[in-house]
């Protein structure tokens, strides 16, 4: 049964109470964090996380300000390794390829050409729109001008800034607006035909409208992506993910469909985040 206080929690959020929450979760594993522990030196970051990522859905991670859910989300493509003193345990299995992400075997390269990441701010290179897109596509070793052509305007289209670019590719990307650079920046992660799509709070630094419209972008992109995204925005997780994780202290408290796990919680730790009693 839906308290009072959360049927006025869920009215500000837009979630529609007559959703029903018998849902089950179905569909394909993607990836999945496995008994995962992650450490920066001796600070026990994250703690024997269990999560699975489904494919071509969008997970939303929620939780409090340092509870874990950055430093979750780049384990998956491994950007800790970029700093000393950091140290995974567990594995993250990607699907259907059964490789552990973080054997160290893996090259972590690789895993970022098959991982890609749009940060919280937007982070074009010092470069032209058409060279910051190219960009993925000449790291992995494309010299062929043709198909890196092709790609960038693949990638473009699909981060719906074609049509606003096409007669200006080799201005600088910092002409643009902020919103438009972060579609730059999601066409760069694009380009190289990524298998899943990490998004760390993409419109935090954004205005209204071009915030609606990276929303709008990742409902259009999980068609062809699987996408994790970190977002302290509740209504921004009830409009755009399939499914939800609520992190605290480095720990996954519940996990579940997003139109479950916002109307009816089983735990009250994420009932009272939702509801505003902390956090």
């Amino acid at each position: 049964m839906v308290t009072d206080q959360m049927a006025t929690n869920l009215a500000r959020l837009n979630v529609p109470p007559s959703v029903a929450t018998s849902q089950e979760m179905t569909g394909t594993l993607k990836a999945e964090a496995q008994n995962l522990n992650f450490y920066y030196g001796g600070f026990h970051a994250l703690k024997n996380t269990n999560l699975p990522v489904y494919e071509r859905k969008v997970t939303a991670l929620i939780g409090p300000s340092g509870c874990g859910k950055s430093t979750f989300l780049r384990c998956f493509n491994r950007m800790h390794d970029l700093y000393p003193g950091n140290r995974y345990e567990g594995r993250i299995m990607l699907y259907p390829d059964q490789i552990n992400l973080l054997d160290p075997t893996v090259d972590p390269i690789e895993v970022r050409m098959r991982i890609s990441m749009v940060f919280q701010k937007p982070n074009p290179f010092p470069k032209s729109i058409y060279e910051n897109v190219a960009y993925g596509l000449r790291v992995r070793g494309e010299h062929n001008r043709g198909r890196i052509a092709k790609n960038v305007e693949q990638a473009l289209r699909s981060a719906a800034l074609w049509d606003e670019v096409k007669d200006r590719l080799d201005e600088p990307a910092f002409n643009l607006s902020g919103g438009q650079q972060q579609r730059v920046c999601i066409a760069r992660a694009l380009a190289t035909d990524p298998e899943i799509l990490l998004f760390d709070e993409p419109t935090s630094a954004l205005d209204p409208i071009a915030t609606a419209s990276i929303e709008q972008l990742i409902s259009d992109l999980k068609e062809r992506v699987t996408i994790l995204i970190v977002t302290h925005n509740l209504q921004q997780a009830v409009r755009v993910s399939d499914y939800t994780a609520y992190m605290y202290l480095g720990e996954l408290i519940e996990f579940g469909l997003t139109n479950n796990l916002f109307i009816k919680p089983e735990k009250k730790q994420t009932e009272d985040y939702l509801t505003g009693r902390f956090g």
